[in-house]
């Protein structure tokens, strides 16, 4: 059989309203922040008369109080809106950005790099939910929009930051105030108000949560990880002897790698060998690189190399640490990024100032060799909670909500259904609806699943479609089918992860009640995002033991194989 011609073009996750590119715009320029200080460190020091470890107390002030603010800022938006928190956040900064271009010791940058840690912290909070809230081209299209922001200003903030602080190094500072008033003011022109959670979050909801051993375990993990990365990112500048733009190139080298490793590599490093083994290998790795920076620290060309490839490591790492918490977390997403994100940014604020005592104690070398330790000890601390990881990737854990929730009555035992997969599409009803005509020629029962996946990105998660739409969705596909004569049960699939492992957990469950087909949709995202974090289709075509169908409305089905799946680009 050859694929079906005329179908519709993936929606393209670039069309989208004025709100959208605005909250776009100023996520790039807030994942700007970091790397873009790191080029002007050195200039720092020796315009401003200050030790390097006196300097890094600009990451230690701007990280403590991002870490503080983040038990903060969800219940902050959830009683003044997040159309308020976003525009608060992005005023603080824009503020405290200028007033530390104006500033003329390093203490008084350090205070004010601590106020636009606050505005940070409120921005990050509802940044995706806002740009998720606001698409046009759903909530996938709109994820990818936000990737592609993290992207840009990961591997754009140290290129500008070399380039502004080439002239100055009150320059990025001045440069990050100036593009966030400009983010700020379309933020409030074509952002609509948007409406409050139903549930206002508790302050003390986040750190209630740490009470659960998983979640803790995780935070604590990604603390370790912090320190190393943070100490790195902190005191990397100064042995590479190199002036503000060359060390923007560096950067910029690095962040190249953390984007690419982040969206690309990791995703496919999971699904191969699992959350876990892939953490382990990759700590190992990264206290390697610290081993090499510290033995190799009076030789500027090993610490440029070895930062640079370290950039691999830390994009597998900011996707696969997050996804480990979500996995275990037994609590709300957001309540769980909040746990995390305080967690993670104290330790990322306190290795800076840790190392600085090092250095100025011992030498240079000590703090890196400290850091890679913190790598280090990073593996026991995840091996404590490898069993709970792996149990929630598999749906086993009881910890975690249940992978698959029964809507309504269980399908009977000894029949063979008909497996439908629809997610929150336009074209939700007509899929099932075809599935159903399959389901009626096998004289097979039919079973809806609506698959209901958390993104998650760096310290965030987000679910864009709650647990009640979903169970509602799936009620109204079953009175439909009920109205029309044929025998249907439904169930809820939610998955932490990419798009693949919600695949693979489809693929077991029609192994498990013997599913005679399993029929899937078109996919709305298109081959360069599937490509990134893998595709649901593909994946359940390869781990399914049954025959997987595309179906369509008003066509006939197609078998799909591993080696069809080629043919289908954009499925």
């Amino acid at each position: 059989m050859t694929a079906p011609h005329g179908h519709k073009p993936a929606t393209n996750p670039f069309k989208q309203p004025r709100a959208v590119w605005a909250v776009a715009f100023a996520c790039v320029i807030s994942f700007m922040g970091i790397g873009l200080v790191d080029p002007i460190l050195p200039a720092l020091a020796e315009d401003l008369h200050a030790s390097p470890s006196q300097v890094s107390l600009l990451f230690t002030s701007y990280l403590v109080v991002t870490a503080v603010a983040m038990l903060v800022a969800g219940a902050v938006a959830s009683r003044i809106g997040p159309k308020r928190t976003l525009v608060v956040g992005l005023l603080i900064i824009v503020v405290f950005a200028a007033l530390a271009g104006t500033s003329d010791t390093v203490g008084q940058i350090v205070g004010f790099r601590a106020g636009w840690g606050l505005g940070n912290a409120l921005f990050i909070a509802t940044s995706l939910a806002v740009i998720v809230a606001s698409a046009t081209s759903g909530f996938a299209g709109a994820i990818i929009l936000y990737e592609t922001a993290l992207g840009l200003g990961i591997a754009v903030g140290p290129l500008l930051g070399g380039e502004l602080g080439s002239i100055s190094w009150r320059g990025p500072f001045f440069g990050v105030a100036v593009l966030m008033a400009i983010a700020m003011v379309a933020t409030i022109a074509f952002v609509p108000a948007l409406p409050k959670p139903a549930r206002p979050t508790s302050v003390a909801d986040p750190l209630k949560a740490l009470r659960h051993r998983g979640l803790l375990t995780m935070g604590i993990m990604a603390l370790l990880y912090n320190w190393g990365f943070f100490t790195m990112l902190g005191y990397a500048p100064y042995p590479m002897e190199l002036d503000a733009h060359r060390l923007g190139l560096v950067f910029t080298g690095w962040g190249l790698l953390v984007a690419i490793f982040s969206v690309f590599v990791a995703p496919r490093l999971q699904a191969r060998f699992g959350t876990a083994p892939v953490l382990y290998a990759n700590m190992a790795a990264l206290a390697v690189v610290m081993v090499v920076i510290a033995a190799g620290v009076t030789t500027p060309a090993t610490v440029i190399t070895a930062v640079i490839v370290s950039g691999a490591f830390i994009g597998i790492n900011n996707t696969l640490t997050t996804q480990a918490v979500m996995l275990v977390a037994p609590v709300e997403r957001s309540v769980a990024s909040s746990a995390y994100g305080f967690v993670r940014f104290i330790g990322g604020g306190l290795a800076p100032f840790a190392a600085g005592k090092l250095a100025d104690a011992f030498d240079l070398s000590v703090p890196f060799y400290v850091g890679g330790i913190a790598f280090l000890l990073a593996i026991p601390v995840l091996a404590t909670g490898h069993k709970l990881v792996a149990a929630a990737e598999s749906g086993e854990a009881e910890a975690v909500p249940a992978a698959l929730e029964p809507v309504g009555a269980a399908t009977g035992a000894g029949s063979r259904p008909v497996v439908v997969a629809v997610g929150a599409t336009p074209d939700a009803a007509e899929i099932v609806d075809a599935a159903a005509g399959i389901a009626r020629d096998q004289g097979s029962p039919l079973e809806v699943v609506r698959v209901r996946e958390t993104v998650v990105i760096e310290e965030l998660a987000i679910e864009p479609e709650d647990a009640e739409s979903a169970r509602a969705a799936v009620r109204s596909h079953l009175d439909r089918l009920a109205a029309q004569g044929i025998a249907a049960t439904g169930l809820v699939l939610t998955s932490v992860g990419d798009h693949a492992a919600a695949g693979r957990v489809l693929a077991q469950h029609a192994e498990d009640v013997a599913a005679r087909t399993v029929a899937v949709g078109r996919s709305p995202r298109g081959p360069a995002a599937q490509f990134a974090d893998g595709s649901f289709t593909a994946a359940l075509t390869h781990a399914a033991a049954c025959t997987v169908v595309l179906v369509r409305p008003d066509e006939a089905p197609y078998k799909l194989t591993a080696a069809t799946l080629h043919e289908l680009r954009g499925v």
